[in-house]
């Protein structure tokens, strides 16, 4: 049994796809990020960084896993799935789950951060932060242009990279002129573990307006 400690966003949805398409027993512990559970002491123990998500491998003597891209090879590894064991193929999808960890991931959400909740919008960080994005998403487009899927197969990097650019037009980002990733955007949404794993947890309903979102989510940052 997977313990999953998990929150409504891209970082999160991750595991609960993966967990859901590799069909591992899996229970859901959902934190308040506005209440800042995540800094309390005993998950803490789990993830040091005090982020989420997290895991723990019970029937691995309780083994804790945090950090989600290493989250998704440990799942892989385990499991033997969507991840290949030939070690060039391999190579192919952990430089696309890097991609995603060092780049879509970091600089999305900075555009996130200073085009939505910042309290002072800044023209000239919002305009790096989504130029930016824009940019590692060609880089998606153009290795879409060849591929179903990121690394040939459906892999982690698919899993890992999709919960992100799903969300672009949180970011203020447009798709236009990127064909070939909306196509992979479809496909990979499409796939019935996706359908699942993107509703756990469900998302928090706005109570209180965007104004108060907003605040909760700067909270959030903290």
């Amino acid at each position: 049994m997977i313990d999953l400690y998990t929150a409504a966003t891209p970082n999160g949805i991750k595991v609960s796809i993966m967990l859901e398409e590799v069909g591992l027993p899996y229970r859901v512990t959902a934190l308040r990020l506005d209440k800042l559970e995540q800094k309390q002491p005993e998950f803490l123990r789990i993830s040091p960084n005090g982020r989420i998500p997290a895991i723990v491998d019970r029937d691995e003597d309780d083994f804790a896993v945090f950090e989600s891209g290493a989250i998704l090879v440990y799942l892989a590894e385990k499991t033997g799935m969507l991840l290949p064991r030939e070690f060039k193929a391999r190579s192919r999808v952990l430089q696309w789950l890097m991609f995603q960890m060092a780049g879509v991931g970091p600089m999305q959400g900075q555009a996130n951060v200073f085009f939505r909740y910042a309290p002072e919008k800044i023209p000239y960080a919002i305009s790096r932060y989504q130029r930016e994005t824009r940019r590692l998403y060609e880089v998606l487009d153009g290795q879409l242009a060849g591929e179903e899927f990121l690394a040939g197969d459906y892999s982690v990097a698919d899993i890992a990279t999709w919960p992100w650019v799903r969300r672009y037009y949180w970011a203020g980002l447009s798709m236009n002129g990127l064909d070939n990733l909306q196509r992979w955007m479809k496909t990979v949404g499409e796939r019935p573990a996706v359908e699942r794993g993107k509703n756990i947890p469900e998302e928090p309903k706005l109570f209180g307006g965007a104004d108060e979102f907003s605040l909760r989510a700067r909270n959030m940052l903290a």
